[in-house]
């Protein structure tokens, strides 16, 4: 990722993330047996998302630029990539 990253950029990888997260919650509340501590890893993992979008706002560019490798690279491997 490159230093130059926009908020905007970096709010849509983090965006992405946090899809992934709210997905797999929703399959996993509607499993036969919820798996407990699965599901409150991934509310843990969303709220951090918020997180981490909420402090883009005031950012600074290298900030941005960390938020946004860091994502990247969750993505990717989330998605098993």
């Amino acid at each position: 990722m490159s230093e130059h990253v926009s908020p905007e950029a970096a709010e849509q990888l983090v965006q992405d993330v946090s899809a992934w997260y709210a997905q797999q919650i929703m399959t996993e509340r509607r499993a036969a047996v919820p798996d407990a501590g699965r599901l409150e890893t991934l509310k843990s993992q969303l709220a951090a998302c918020a997180a981490d979008r909420e402090a883009l706002q005031d950012a600074a560019p290298e900030e941005v630029a960390q938020i946004a490798a860091r994502y990247a690279t969750l993505s990717k491997e989330l998605k098993g990539e």
